[in-house]
């Protein structure tokens, strides 16, 4: 099997009475659409996504993008599933979001896309000004989040976020009041912190759009194993209600329990 793959997003439509081609697709409806690719094939942290490459081809607008094969075979099942189910409920919230923007740009320009990869066989999805892709709203509820990691920026000229980097998530980035950040009296850069933030939660799922994640407060944390802090626990439940305990006892009314 070859190590690269492509999937196509093929675009139909005028442009006042002409058919558009590669000669007269203007380069902000490319943009557009360049700017949904990556969020299609990777979802979440992308730091260390393979490359993609881009071609344009004529047959009304043919937009060919390739990378590694592996991402192009999810990709085609993620196709298979919209097609089949004509919902995009149940996609990672990037992908479902990537297809939404497809749709208002296909009711604003009235376009059509056909989406389709280099797989033999390969699943489709068409969408045009009659095509519904758009999440039920009723299927995200609003929730709370507690993230913990270390802070590698902080800031903005206007809308100020703050990004943490997590062991679960990867990179979260949450929009932050500039005027609590102009409060803080010592640099919370490169620290180990938690913050709580509101956003979406997919209520089936458990998906959390990270797009759209707001500050509440910064919790402090330390993840650092504390091995005197432990014994010291140990040593108070040893000398309160662990010291009334018969261990022989407590065996025998274990193993009772279990052999009835």
């Amino acid at each position: 099997m070859e190590k690269d793959g492509q999937i196509e997003i093929r675009v139909s439509g005028k442009i006042g009475n002409v058919e558009i081609t590669p000669d007269n697709f203007d380069i902000k409806e490319i943009i557009s659409i360049l700017q949904n690719v990556e969020d299609l094939l990777y979802s979440g942290d992308k730091k260390n996504r393979p490359i993609i490459s881009y071609d344009i081809q004529q047959g009304s607008v043919r937009n060919i993008f390739k990378t590694n094969i592996q991402y192009i075979v999810s990709f085609n099942a993620v196709l298979g599933l919209v097609s089949n189910t004509g919902s995009i409920d149940y996609l990672d919230i990037d992908t479902a979001k990537a297809i939404e923007s497809l749709q208002d740009i296909a009711i604003k320009k009235d376009f059509s896309f056909d989406i389709i990869t280099s797989i033999d066989k390969s699943n489709v999805i068409h969408i045009d000004k009659f095509t519904e892709y758009k999440r039920t709203e009723a299927i995200w509820a609003d929730a709370e989040f507690y993230f913990y990691g270390k802070i590698t920026n902080a800031g903005g000229k206007d809308k100020a976020n703050i990004h943490l980097l997590t062991d679960e998530y990867g990179t979260v980035r949450i929009q932050t009041p500039i005027t609590f950040l102009e409060q803080q009296e010592e640099n919370i850069l490169y620290k180990s912190l938690g913050i709580r933030a509101k956003g979406k939660q997919h209520s089936e799922n458990g998906d959390i759009d990270f797009t759209n994640l707001d500050f509440i407060e910064l919790i402090d944390y330390n993840p650092i194993f504390d091995e005197d802090y432990l014994k010291n626990l140990r040593t108070k439940a040893k000398n309160s209600w662990l010291s009334k305990i018969n261990p022989d006892e407590w065996l025998r009314q274990i193993r009772g329990n279990y052999e009835s």
